[in-house]
């Protein structure tokens, strides 16, 4: 296929911070981005050209909004598939419905993975009571049981460590659920492939991910792990991103265990939150290669020119900090737009860069963090 030339639109499912930072990309590449979203004054409207005000599964604003755009791209997975299938049937989408289907459901995701002879938590699918006890004594404990869908942020699962936590299985809905093995991790991971619809690839370095109340907290790139560990890690988001046919970006979370293991966690067929350190590490960042790809255009190589630390402000308390971020030398920061700060809701993030092979301990990263350090 042909490049999208300047100035065409690009469409964007979804109006998140995600799809925020995507549209600024996008028109820094001379493009116009068009926003489909049900929410008024979403983060990625108020950089867009325009904005589609619909629900994901209005077939006639789909077809609309089709008809207004050269091609789409979404930015979560918790949209429509069967919308985005419409959409797939008058324009160009990328990725496919077909990979979105896969990542909305735990068990279509772990079962692809796994078909391609890739590792994954140990797992069993669990729709009856009975069947959890089962699974429970396959698995052992403690497991996590999750939703096979619309969970994030560890909303959607629920820790079982004795019997008594079985009660969890009612209030988890929908079903069927997901339980999964307890993988005993030294860190978690996460590497981000973009493929254009050429066929080219371009990897970012594994990135080390640490979570707050199941959010998200810190990024450190490029994580602390072997080398051989690294290349085995990139090696398993291209044979996914192959896998899958892929066209556009695609993050993959990961389990590094003590021995070296890697053992996948979650693919997120999008731009991803441990990925917004690129914006001020690399040459084209994630974004950037995002669009790139959704576009036909040729992909760089994904280098850093800088080690770094990313940190998530999240709800009120740590978005109150913002004066004095903006005031604090050396860190970048970035604001979503939110005009409503609720606890957990994810409202910006700050990064500081290091010289490369610089990149500090736990404690010369809170230093350097200055007002947003992480909390003990």
């Amino acid at each position: 296929m042909s490049a999208l030339p300047p100035n065409a639109t690009i469409g964007i499912v979804g109006g998140g911070q995600l799809g925020r930072m995507s549209a600024l990309a996008a028109a820094r590449l001379g493009y116009r981005c068009h926003i489909l979203s049900p929410e008024q004054d979403c983060p990625a409207a108020l950089v867009s050209a325009r904005h589609t005000l619909a629900d994901y599964e209005d077939s006639n604003a789909l077809r609309r909004f089709a008809g207004a755009v050269d091609v789409i791209t979404f930015e979560f997975e918790n949209v429509s598939a069967a919308g985005l299938e419409l959409l797939a049937s008058l324009v160009p989408v990328r990725p496919g419905p077909t990979v979105l289907r896969i990542s909305q459901d735990r068990v279509a995701e772990k079962s692809f993975v796994n078909g391609l002879g890739i590792p994954t938590a140990p797992w069993r699918q669990v729709e009856t009571p009975e069947e959890l006890e089962q699974a429970v004594a396959a698995l052992g404990l403690p497991a996590i049981l999750k939703t096979t869908r619309l969970g994030y942020d560890g909303k959607g699962q629920a820790m079982l460590r004795s019997a008594e936590d079985y009660r969890a299985f009612s209030t988890l809905e929908p079903k069927p659920l997901i339980l999964e093995g307890f993988v005993d991790f030294a860190c978690e991971i996460s590497v981000i492939v973009a493929r254009n619809p050429q066929g080219e690839v371009t990897c970012f370095d594994p990135v080390e991910n640490r979570h707050r109340h199941h959010i998200l907290d810190l990024t450190l790139a490029p994580a602390p792990i072997a080398p051989e560990t690294a290349a085995t890690a990139v090696a398993i988001a291209r044979a996914i991103a192959a896998g899958l046919d892929l066209v556009g970006l695609l993050a993959v979370e990961m389990f590094v265990t003590a021995d070296n293991r890697v053992v996948v966690n979650e693919i997120a067929p999008r731009p991803h939150n441990s990925g917004h350190w690129t914006i001020d590490a690399c040459p084209a960042s994630q974004f950037e290669m995002h669009i790139r790809a959704v576009a036909g255009l040729p992909l760089p190589p994904a280098r850093r020119h800088a080690d770094a630390v990313m940190k998530n402000l999240v709800g009120p308390d740590e978005i109150s900090q913002w004066p004095e971020i903006l005031r604090t030398e050396g860190l970048i920061a970035h604001h979503y737009g939110k005009t409503e700060a609720r606890p957990g809701r994810k409202m910006g993030h700050v990064t500081r860069l290091f010289p490369l092979g610089a990149l500090p301990g736990p404690f010369g990263i809170a230093d350097a963090l200055g007002p947003v350090a992480p909390q003990a």
